[in-house]
């Protein structure tokens, strides 16, 4: 070789370019595979399945509900029912249960006598779970009306509690036999203390 020849010079940087552009890609890359895994596009086997939501709907005043009861031929019923339009944007359905509630008060020689009614703004299903469980919720209020201390069934406040605590009551059955409540409020057609 004579010093005409000379060796080819190293570009400098050369060497980190070699390095960055691989850890780029790279980069890029998984990225790019992150997002179509997370998308679902590919990977794991199968796709997720989406749950439909099985509990009963709210119903919009004026819509029909496929689970109420059909009117028999030549009665009223079964969706004849007219609907305001102002207040909520959904119906109300109540059930009024056949017979009253009679419990002791707790700590008490008191009586309370009740007949109550449970509504709803859901579907027709949560009033036939109402008739299907009436015994279990029978129970479930006769236990919370003997909870009641005698003072709360002379007080407003205390008998919107005890609505707040019957209302949890009947939920609570519901939930535990048929995996959701849906009862909004429950009021009371007599109230007789003795």
């Amino acid at each position: 070789m004579s010093d005409k020849e000379e060796k080819p010079k190293k570009k400098k940087g050369g060497g980190m370019m070699k390095i960055l552009m691989p850890v780029g890609l790279l980069g890029v890359g998984g990225g790019g595979v992150f997002g179509l895994v997370a998308a679902g596009v590919i990977g794991g086997g199968g796709h997720a399945e989406v749950k439909e939501d099985k509990n009963p709907k709210l119903i919009r005043k004026g819509e029909v509900d496929p689970f109420a009861p059909v009117a028999k031929e030549g009665e009223e019923g079964g969706g004849a029912d007219t609907d305001g339009e102002g207040g909520s944007e959904f119906r109300t359905v109540y059930y009024n249960f056949p017979e009253d509630f009679t419990s002791n008060l707790r700590d008490s020689e008191g009586l309370l006598q009740v007949n109550i009614a449970a509504s709803t703004r859901r579907d027709y299903r949560v009033v036939l779970w109402m008739k299907k469980h009436e015994l279990a919720i029978r129970s479930a209020v006769l236990i919370a009306i003997a909870d009641t201390p005698e003072e709360d069934v002379y007080s407003p406040i205390g008998k919107d509690r005890l609505q707040k605590r019957l209302t949890a009551a009947i939920n609570k059955v519901l939930t535990d036999n048929e995996g959701f409540g849906g009862v909004d409020a429950v009021y009371f057609k007599s109230f007789i203390v003795q």
